[in-house]
């Protein structure tokens, strides 16, 4: 993979010979043909900028690809401005796990975050105007008052903070909280054992839940659609009963192909509602596109949700490390802090079971829950890496809970004695074959080629693209485009 940077000034054209606005350009001589490029910008820190119009895939660029005049376009917008800051309590660590709201004076709550013990960190996505920060109800602002009315009685006051976003520079606000008369001794995150006689659940201790068996952690959101863990008599196309919420990332149209793959397993396989929860930083205007349309017609909810990489964490420059650790930094502060219960799921990855047996599944009330990595394909000994993996580090400070070992199946690193019983297959890759992931996926997956044929009609039809065959396709056959994005998939890994 191969990134390129160039330096372009934003500014508009109105000379007397050209009225019209193109936007800035950048040209390179010499470029190599056949190197996987990606296209991204570098903005300011508090921008949230994201492609809105882009025809190609802008992580894997084949300048070979893109005809004789070898030149690609890509319209970005500058979506919101991040709101950021530091929380501090006097003489004591920062209060991990605080929870704080932002809104306006008629709408209080629009988008919420809670306190990181790294710096006291937090941050929440904004647009320029006048917001009210406040302490969310529940143990947050039962135990804590901010800092600047602590001592004079005034509760009212010290439970708000009035902000203004008024330029693109974004903000970051210095906040000091202190402990209520009283309530000095009383602990914040209460602990797993006493989740039954805590009046508040959600991510106030050590009661929400994170089920995954790929890799997986948790801002603000774009939209709400339902409530997010509402007990649903009518669901989307008839489903019943208590939503699911699945978590997934993809970057660039080859995953985005797979997580279309992926819905279709999730939803064939429960009558539950599900809501899905995608991360927008990455997301193809393509996808943004056929996505309310692929609710509509399934009968799911989704919500897009965002979060930036904080400055003082070591800022990565490869993309696939930095969609890596979404997965695992961030999952505590980057869903709504409603959000009870949610289970990660690769974009690669086809479920073929209920994925609600294990969404109610009781993992004894342990924060995270993870699929074992099975190790019983011995030709794969040479090549494990997990026996010191991030996870097994983590134990020892956050409770892991092991979840069955039919819930993750990966040829790469089990056995076919197992397959039978999977309850999904992950579409791992091999480092010893490296072989092409749609190759792949069709041996593997007997179902697979069905799914992705549904799924790309769909969105032929919602795209108004032509399919380069109609017709549903056997398992041995493969398209022109499916050989291209092959061969494109097999020199990003080069």
């Amino acid at each position: 993979m191969v990134s390129l940077s160039c330096v372009s000034t934003l500014q508009e054209d109105f000379s007397s010979t050209d009225y019209t606005v193109n936007g800035p350009k950048a040209f390179f001589a010499n470029m190599p043909l056949s190197k996987t490029l990606t296209m991204n910008l570098d903005v300011p820190e508090p921008w949230l900028v994201e492609p809105v119009v882009a025809v190609h895939d802008l992580d894997n660029i084949l300048l070979e690809n893109l005809g004789d005049t070898r030149t690609l376009q890509a319209v970005f917008e500058l979506e919101a401005l991040v709101l950021t800051g530091h929380c501090a309590e006097m003489d004591r660590d920062p209060p991990r796990g605080l929870q704080l709201i932002l809104g306006t004076k008629n709408t209080p709550h629009l988008v919420d975050t809670i306190v990181m013990a790294n710096l006291g960190y937090w941050q929440m996505k904004v647009s320029p105007g006048v917001w009210y920060l406040q302490l969310a109800p529940g143990r947050s602002s039962e135990l804590y008052l901010f800092g600047d009315g602590g001592n004079n009685g005034n509760h009212e006051k010290s439970l708000s903070k009035r902000i203004t976003i008024n330029d693109l520079r974004g903000k970051v606000v210095h906040l000091e909280v202190v402990k209520k008369k009283g309530k000095e001794q009383e602990k914040l995150l209460i602990p797993s054992d006493d989740h039954s006689r805590s009046k508040e659940k959600g991510r106030n201790g050590w009661n929400s839940n994170i089920l995954k068996w790929a890799s997986g952690f948790i801002g603000g959101s774009e939209k709400s659609k339902t409530g997010h863990d509402s007990l649903m008599d009518h669901g989307k196309g008839g489903r019943r009963g208590k939503t699911i919420n699945i978590f997934s990332i993809a970057s660039g149209h080859l995953y985005e192909r797979f997580l279309k793959i992926m819905i279709l397993s999730v939803l064939k396989n429960t009558n539950r509602p599900v809501k899905f929860w995608f991360i927008k930083n990455y997301l193809s205007p393509q996808f943004k596109d056929v996505i309310p349309h692929m609710s509509q017609e399934y009968g799911f909810d989704y919500e897009l949700i965002t979060y930036k990489w904080p400055t003082w964490l070591h800022k990565q420059t490869e993309k696939q490390r930095i969609i890596w650790a979404y997965k695992i930094l961030f999952l505590d502060v980057i869903f709504p802090i409603s959000l009870e219960k949610v289970i990660f799921v690769d974009a690669d990855q086809v479920v073929r079971a209920d994925i609600g047996e294990l969404y109610d599944m009781d993992i004894k009330g342990r924060p995270l829950a993870y699929t074992p990595f099975c190790d019983n394909n011995k030709d794969m000994d040479g090549y494990r890496f997990w026996r010191q993996d991030l996870p097994n580090y983590a134990q020892h400070t956050v409770p892991i809970f092991s979840l069955p070992q039919e819930w993750l199946w990966c040829e790469s690193w089990c056995g076919n004695a197992t397959k039978s019983k999977a309850k999904t297959i992950d579409l791992c890759n091999n480092p010893m074959t490296k072989e092409p992931k749609l190759q792949g996926a069709r041996r593997i997956v007997s179902e697979w080629t069905g799914l992705d044929f549904e799924a790309r009609k769909f969105s032929a039809k919602i795209l108004g693209d032509e399919m380069d065959n109609p017709e549903p396709p056997t398992s041995s056959e493969t398209s022109s485009n499916d050989r291209s994005a092959e061969d494109q998939e097999s020199k990003a890994e080069l």
